[in-house]
């Protein structure tokens, strides 16, 4: 169960697709606060849990450090496992359990220029950010991108905080069209790089700051996909150098959900594959990297793995475990 018991105030369509949540304490006490980048996981009715960025869409300190309502921001997925179905039905009056907020992409303290870029249902984080950048007067440029203008939500919110720093990008208007490639190159060197969207635009982002020469810690990104079952997915193994168990990780599950579930003690969080949190190294065999915390040299010295989305290659992996 969850720390917190939210009560929804109200909810509203923003797009076809997308649908804003405000939620109160339910004992009308206060919510604790939380910074830009932040999440809170809510429970479902069968106890598996769903994260949703807290969407702050006002340049006010206070809005997060003392704030009165949480803001949520969930798109419809019509293939998704039925948590965004389930969110999507809510209405004023019911109550959700949730954690604390967490943030494992924040913003970094720092007066460097910092460029937001965003895909689809990913621009609810950084809306967060914008509003805190706006209020500490540092520079920022937000890009955000979609198949169409009518798909884009929350546009009038970011226009508030700041039109000027706000650009639009839809694949239906190849004059806007997003050029990744162009906006990156610009970035200053000092910069940092924010971006949350598809695996396909995180990955993009990575290898063309890779290849411009920007550190990598001033590349951050947040994935919204959960990690699907590819075709072709087979059973492997995996041994723990430690202890020499070996268990065999069936398709459908993760080299985190077997070893847990056979009493191996672990440290993790995302599960997308965006936290870096299990990264773990590899002792033997070839993994199947699924994340985007790897650049492509990483992934070829296949020497560590994230365990929570990777599987193999090979019939096996020996973890430094």
């Amino acid at each position: 169960m969850g720390e917190l018991k939210l009560k929804v105030l109200r909810t509203e369509a923003l797009t076809a697709h997308i649908r804003t949540l405000e939620l109160a304490a339910e004992d009308g006490g206060k919510l604790p606060g939380f910074s830009a980048g932040a999440h809170i996981r809510v429970t479902l009715p069968d106890g598996t849990e769903r994260h949703y960025s807290l969407v702050n869409i006002f340049p006010d300190a206070d809005a997060t450090a003392d704030p009165t309502v949480y803001r949520l921001g969930i798109r419809l997925e019509e293939d998704g496992k039925g948590g965004s179905r389930y969110m999507h039905g809510l209405g004023a009056g019911d109550v959700v359990d949730a954690s604390l907020p967490r943030n494992d992409f924040a913003l970094i303290d720092t007066d460097a220029p910092a460029l937001l870029i965003a895909g689809g249902i990913g621009v609810t984080p950084l809306i967060s950010m914008a509003s805190e950048l706006k209020a500490k007067g540092r520079p920022f440029g937000f890009h955000y991108a979609g198949r169409s203008r009518g798909l884009l939500a929350f546009v009038e919110e970011l226009a508030a905080i700041d039109a000027n720093a706000l650009t639009l990008h839809c694949d239906d208007e190849p004059e806007t069209c997003i050029d990744l490639k162009s906006l990156i190159g610009k970035a200053p060197a000092d910069g940092h790089v924010y971006v949350c969207g598809p695996r396909g635009m995180i990955e993009a982002v990575r290898e063309i700051a890779h290849a411009r020469g920007l550190a990598k810690d001033h590349v951050h990104f947040e994935l919204f996909d959960a990690p699907q079952t590819e075709t072709g997915d087979k059973a492997f193994e995996v041994e723990i150098s430690s202890t020499g168990q070996v268990f065999t990780v069936p398709p459908g599950k993760s080299i985190i959900e077997v070893l847990e579930a056979e009493g191996v003690d672990l440290i993790y969080d995302c599960q997308r594959g965006d936290c870096g949190i299990c990264q773990t190294t590899v002792l033997e065999g070839v993994p199947d990297h699924r994340d985007v915390i790897l650049t492509d040299d990483e992934r070829a010295a296949n020497d560590v793995m994230q365990i929570c989305v990777s599987r193999a290659k090979s019939a096996r992996l020996v973890l430094d475990l």
